[in-house]
């Protein structure tokens, strides 16, 4: 649709400049966008704005220039001048017939934009630490994650999902010491359990389920090594249940302990130190960001010699660069702002590309019952976990609902709509539209009408004149643009918004009386199939980008 619009402008352009009405040499960047109100036509650009500095003339004078030069279309209604100088376009109802064949004909296939250039993206999302299962928290970020790799997906892009599995370090530690002191009271032996030790039923049944298997073997044990690797099984176990549940699946298990036994870290840290940006002071290690454009130098090795997480985090991102991949993706939360800064920062300084890694990171989610906060504290095992979540709502509310908000901005996620079945509960509303269509078509061939396949004659979906019809057609033909869209700003809550749009216009059609599907007029009722059979195909395709699933019947 915008294509459209370009490639007029473009003809437009050039041959104002052919004509010696324009001196700017090449077509500049222009943006081309939807307009909020169908009254100011159906696109509108800016380019008579854009061209105003280079041309010394006022936009409304270069808008006027171009309207002359823009080539004769029968798919054009109308073209006029708005505001400062955008050009508003109004399409005629043969552009949006032919966007409607055109939908039929690729079924599946549309809103799959074919990329300029096809890239290798690694998504990154989850990395949870196996220290207890997944929260709330975790799982806005997983289904985050998983959004933006179907969109990148979409967009025709080779995409990997990756989750870096943290096994080292001190939480390891205390894990395995959590562990422990719940296997010793399990035997009801003396124990002391850690002050910061991770509290919970799970670490309770992990320690019985050593205590099954080994008995009093390990009650000697000094340390934490002989529980944790247990301890991490089952909960990763546990983790990976989860994820199933969510329909979420990974194509990388990276083993955070590897970069420790190939040497990465050590080389990193080297290679840092001859670069200049490691010093030594209070018998730590210091990498200067502040020579690296950040406020603060911070400790990359700290005096016990125990590297800082920054070190291997800046170890894996350069592992991930030399995997070839023209772009990484970072999903974390809010707590890992400066972490990430800081992650580039030290690629920077080991001479590497850090703009091939883009983080995207989520704010962090409260559940509300009742209208009243559920207070959590991980720590404390005081919190909801996602399998619980999942168990009250449903996978598909809860992934739905997790897409309502923008990374970005916090989200409620109130519990009591998520359990309505009703047009409150916004997934209800999305995937009632697509039930109501099936349930349409199944009304149809119960009366012996069939929805016809392949291509229409034109003539029969020139039958949808009204303006609802046609503001629906319009609707459907922004899907690529907008899968393309969002898939290039990494933001899955956009098909989310779109799709409440497209019901929304459904619902409100299909609610009017005057616009009956199935009628005894078979040739209108052919073309309303088609374009309620587009909303239906478009709806499905939206919500298998969200990994929701579009019911048949509810």
């Amino acid at each position: 649709m915008k294509e459209f619009i370009h490639s007029l402008l473009s003809e437009a352009f050039e041959k104002a400049k052919e004509g010696g009405e324009l001196k700017t040499s090449d077509l500049p960047p222009l943006a081309i966008e939807v307009t909020k109100d169908a009254a100011h036509g159906d696109l509108a650009s800016n380019l008579a704005l854009v061209l105003a500095r280079s041309e010394g003339r006022p936009p409304r004078q270069i808008a006027d220039t171009l309207i002359r030069h823009l080539p004769k279309s029968d798919d054009v209604a109308s073209i006029s001048v708005a505001g400062p100088g955008f050009l508003n376009f109004k399409l005629a109802p043969a552009f949006w017939w032919k966007r409607l064949a055109e939908a039929r004909a690729r079924g599946e296939r549309f809103g799959r934009p074919t990329p300029a250039r096809r890239q290798k993206i690694q998504v990154e999302f989850l990395s949870a630490n196996p220290t207890g299962p997944l929260t709330v928290g975790h799982g806005r970020n997983a289904v985050l994650g998983d959004s933006i790799a179907r969109l990148l997906e979409a967009a025709g892009h080779e995409v990997v999902r990756e989750y870096y599995f943290n096994n080292a370090g001190r939480q390891m530690q205390v894990l395995g010491d959590s562990v422990r002191a719940r296997y010793l009271e399990h035997l009801g032996l003396p124990f002391t359990f850690p002050k910061d030790g991770y509290q919970g039923d799970y670490i309770r049944d992990i320690a019985a389920d050593i205590a099954a298997k080994h008995g009093k073997d390990l009650a000697e044990a000094a340390d934490h090594k002989p529980f944790q690797p247990h301890a991490e099984r089952a909960i990763f176990a546990d983790i990976a249940a989860t994820l199933e549940r969510m329909r979420i699946g990974f194509d990388v298990h990276f083993n955070e302990d590897s970069l420790y036994q190939d040497g990465s870290i050590e080389r990193v840290l080297a290679n840092l130190r001859a670069a200049g940006f490691v010093y030594d002071k209070d018998g730590a290690q210091w990498l200067e960001l502040s020579a690296l454009g950040l406020p603060d130098d911070k400790v990359i090795v700290k005096s016990s010699g125990e590297p800082a997480y920054r070190l291997p985090d800046i170890a894996y991102h350069q592992n991930k660069l030399g995997r070839g991949f023209d772009l990484i993706v970072d999903v974390l939360g809010a707590d890992h702002i400066a972490e990430h800064q800081e992650v580039k920062a030290g690629l920077r300084a080991l001479g590497l590309d850090d703009t091939r890694v883009r983080g995207i990171i989520y704010q962090f989610v409260t559940l509300l019952r009742a209208g009243e906060l559920v207070k959590m504290s991980t720590r404390r095992a005081e919190y909801v976990t996602l399998d619980e979540l999942v168990g009250e709502v449903g996978t598909d509310v809860v992934r739905f609902l997790f897409l309502t908000r923008r990374a970005d901005t916090h989200l409620e996620f109130d519990l009591d709509l998520a359990k309505k079945q009703s047009m409150e509960n916004p997934v209800y509303y999305v995937q009632y539209a697509h039930a109501r269509i099936s349930n349409i078509v199944r009304k149809a061939e119960s009366e012996g009408i069939t929805p016809e396949t392949g291509e229409l004659p034109f003539h029969r979906l020139a039958r949808l004149t009204q303006d609802d019809e046609l503001a629906i057609i319009r609707r459907l033909a922004e899907f690529p643009d907008l899968v393309a869209e969002a898939a290039a700003a990494l933001e899955p809550h956009r098909v989310t918004f779109y799709l409440l749009d497209l019901a929304a216009a459904f619902h409100g059609y299909y609610n009017r009386r005057e616009n009956r599907v199935v009628s005894e007029d078979r040739e209108l009722t052919q073309a309303r199939l088609a374009l309620v059979g587009g909303v239906r195909q478009v709806i499905a395709s939206g919500l298998d980008l969200l990994g929701v699933a579009a019911p048949e019947r509810m």
